[in-house]
């Protein structure tokens, strides 16, 4: 299974912003540090602020801060939720001549359902527990954050 750009960058956004919990990022700063089209990161932070993933705030001293603690934040839940939701095999169109007795679709969803059950063993804390790594891959002082 493959995931969006659009649930990738969402994931991306979450780490940036859980390494600098205690600071406002900016979307130009996302776009800087990812290097990733601002109009795909404007659209991801906003379904991230509906989501109560992150508080946004306008204006010249506005930005974005962490919604929810990243300890609480289920990497499962932010994948179900940007995902479309879609069968992963639509046995109707066209329709299949054994969808009767065939349990692949059954197959298929369970293994969709392990998919999330895994992934909601991980919290957005559990991708950033490199710490020290991450924000130097971004160019971050280390010192700056911790404080």
């Amino acid at each position: 299974m493959q995931l969006t750009k659009f649930t990738d960058y969402a994931l991306r956004v979450l780490i940036y912003a859980a390494l600098n919990k205690d600071r406002q990022i900016t979307i130009s700063e996302l776009t800087e540090k990812y290097q990733l089209p601002k109009n795909h990161l404007i659209k991801v932070v906003h379904q991230l602020s509906k989501e109560g993933l992150l508080l946004s705030k306008r204006g010249r001293s506005g930005g974005l801060m962490m919604g929810k603690s990243a300890d609480k934040i289920m990497v499962g839940y932010v994948v179900s939720r940007f995902e479309p939701q879609v069968d992963i095999v639509d046995c109707a169109n066209p329709r299949c001549v054994i969808s009767v007795g065939c349990v692949l679709k059954k197959a298929l969803n369970e293994a969709h359902e392990a998919f999330i059950n895994t992934l909601n063993q991980y919290t957005i804390a559990d991708l950033i527990k490199e710490k020290n790594y991450l924000l130097i891959q971004f160019g971050l002082d280390i010192d700056v954050v911790h404080h």
